[in-house]
């Protein structure tokens, strides 16, 4: 068995031990193979869980799992989550469901999918977790919020949605999602956990991923112009992967009767501007920022009251935003100096 991977806390390789015994929980993760879903595998197997990832590969990728397929105690299944989950026919202990396209490129692409994604995903996720007696962990999104008119945004906010816009499939889907997971839980009594996540960060994000984070570090490190959608002066607030993955197994170990939603993300907030002048900065790039016309409903603000975070999970994000950008940089600055040498290599040939 391998035993790989940094033991720096803040690494996304992770030390996993080989497995003698039989794990005592087992998890489904769909959605595994993405940026999140990756993250929270090899978190899992490294606490010992039997780990079933889900992914139809559309926006995840394999190369984010492919080192956990040595591992006897993790199942990779490629299923598209629309189709009813007849993956497992035994007991399971928490299914965590994060399958659905989370960057506004990639769930604008096929916008009627994506709504599919969200509520038919849901239920099979949930019809899974009734036959199974799991608990179902939900990954909603701060989008659910909209563009929000109270600032900071705490749980109770209704949002402000635009349910006929671009973003709507996206918006709205998730909103339906949280609906079917509250209603499973009142009327079928199936034990839920709802998460609302804000904007995260980290290794294993795609070099096209199209959210802020990614694009001005890869738009960096090749030199081109980093593109700003609008004045640059709307704000954002970045959590860093591992941060949002320790509130996820808080949040799955609380008593069956909290429920959520709990919002996970960081309080520190800074420009979509700022953000750029630090990643110029920190990649040494020559790149020149370009602005563009902001994108239809795209939010002003953005940023979370964790209050209930920090009283139910004890919760709060200890990644500074210049440690976790130093991070990311390495992570995309290797994975960009690989596919030039692969590249080369294949011209040469």
């Amino acid at each position: 068995m391998k035993t790989d991977g940094a033991t720096n806390g803040k690494d996304q390789r992770l030390q996993i031990p080989a497995a003698r015994f039989r794990p005592a929980r087992t998890a489904l993760v769909t959605g595994g193979a993405g940026f999140l879903g990756s993250h929270l595998c090899r978190r899992l197997l490294g606490e010992g869980y039997r780990v079933i990832c889900l992914d139809n590969f559309s926006t995840g990728r394999f190369e984010n799992v492919a080192d956990l397929t040595d591992y006897q105690n993790f199942n990779l299944v490629v299923q598209d989550i629309e189709t009813p989950l007849a993956v497992v026919n035994e007991r399971l202990d928490e299914i965590y469901n994060l399958a659905c396209p989370a960057s506004p490129p990639h769930y604008q692409l096929d916008p009627v999918r994506t709504m599919k994604t969200n509520v038919i995903g849901a239920i099979n996720v949930l019809d899974l977790a009734e036959r199974t007696g799991a608990t179902a962990f939900q990954a909603s999104t701060s989008e659910v919020y909209g563009d929000p008119l109270v600032h900071p945004q705490p749980e109770s906010y209704c949002g402000n949605v635009n349910p006929t816009g671009p973003r709507a499939c996206y918006d709205e889907g998730k909103r339906a999602a949280e609906t079917l997971f509250f209603d499973y839980a009142r009327t079928r009594s199936v034990p839920i956990k709802v998460v609302r996540i804000f904007n995260t960060y980290g290794p294993n994000m795609r070099p096209d991923d199209g959210r802020v984070v990614s694009n001005f570090i890869v738009q960096a490190l090749r030199g081109e112009d980093i593109t700003i959608y609008g004045s640059g002066r709307q704000t954002r607030s970045f959590c860093y992967v591992d941060d949002l993955i320790e509130g996820f197994r808080r949040h799955m170990q609380t008593p069956e009767n909290a429920l959520g939603p709990i919002n996970l993300g960081n309080p520190g907030e800074f420009t979509v501007l700022e953000l750029a002048e630090r990643v110029i900065a920190k990649t040494g790039s020559r790149s020149k920022l370009v602005f563009l016309d902001k994108p239809v409903d795209d939010p002003q603000q953005r940023k979370p009251d964790i209050s209930e975070a920090r009283q139910c999970l004890g919760w709060m994000p200890e990644t500074s935003l210049d440690q976790g950008l130093d991070l990311t940089i390495a992570h995309f600055d290797d994975l960009l100096r690989s596919r030039s040498e692969t590249l080369l290599a294949e011209a040469a040939e």
